[in-house]
């Protein structure tokens, strides 16, 4: 038999905190999904119901929904804005995860003579706002013929995610046993591969939860690419999606709009179910250490 186990009888102050912290956890769901939600609705609606109510029931949806994602993605080039942001996001996520990944493991690994001065001027990164670099990156990207073209944008965007980077995983290779590494030098293995085989794969619910936040950050970026990427045929999503309104006048066709936004919108929704469970670990690891 199986012992009984006996729960805890719960103090009074320990229940109206249970009930608070459930009502305020509630009240905060709903302001999130709620304008998800309608944002999703509107999408199968027309212009003309999406003014007569907020919850107005489309007369036809599906003629609605092909009608408005296919103005969104073929009249308004929501598509080709869709296959250019899969590039540059992918691209520069790959390179900054890459290379912070390498740059936090030898500043937490491998200490040398002002080692937490470069840790320190990297974090500073962190706190430069973007504005002012708009004009700098400009003339530094126009000298170097990168103006207006992916690989340009690519290494901007890798550039000011590499500090957050670093900075987010450098604990985490801290945190990570040295005798592990020691021992993987004694079974002969080099420190490139002890970096690769051993160390990176111990690191992965830091990278996979700092890769969601970089491609979160990178996917809904907006001022860098309207300064530095002015040509129509490059446009990102966020570009895209402005080009769709402010083109449009006063006859902005909303269902399209909602269908646009539902585009931009459901790859960041499926690149957090993928790495889900991957970012709840690496927090709940962050915690226990």
């Amino acid at each position: 038999m199986p012992p009984v186990v006996q729960r805890r009888k719960r103090e009074p102050g320990e229940i109206g905190i249970l009930i608070g912290s459930h009502i305020v956890l509630l009240f905060w769901a709903v302001i999130v999904v709620l304008p998800l939600v309608w944002t999703f609705f509107s999408a199968t609606r027309s212009t003309s119901e999406i003014f007569d109510g907020p919850w107005t029931l489309p007369s036809d949806l599906w003629g609605n929904i092909s009608s408005n994602f296919s103005a969104a993605w073929n009249d308004s080039g929501l598509g080709r804005d869709l296959l250019n942001t899969l590039i540059v996001v992918s691209i520069a996520l790959v390179l900054v995860m890459a290379l912070g990944s390498m740059c936090a493991y030898s500043l937490a690994r491998f200490p040398f003579r002002g080692s937490r001065l470069v840790y320190y001027l990297i974090l500073a990164g962190n706190t430069f706002p973007i504005f002012l670099a708009i004009v700098p990156l400009f003339f530094v990207l126009k000298n170097i013929g990168l103006l207006n073209t992916f690989p340009g944008l690519i290494l901007t965007y890798v550039a000011f995610a590499f500090p957050f980077t670093v900075f987010f995983l450098y604990p985490f290779f801290r945190a990570l046993p040295a005798e592990i590494a020691e021992a993987a030098e004694l079974d002969g293995a080099g420190d490139w591969r002890t970096f690769v085989q051993v160390m990176l794969p111990m690191a992965k619910p830091g990278i996979a939860a700092v890769a969601i936040f970089n491609f979160l950050g990178l996917w809904n970026q907006f001022l860098l690419p309207v300064a530095l990427n002015t040509k129509e045929k490059n446009y990102v999503l966020s570009q895209g999606m402005y080009n769709f309104v402010s083109s449009a006048g006063y006859e902005v066709n909303y269902g399209a709009l909602f269908a646009g936004v539902v585009i931009t919108v459901v790859p960041v929704l499926i690149a957090y179910i993928i790495f889900q469970r991957q970012l709840q670990g690496s927090l709940s690891q962050g915690t226990i250490k």
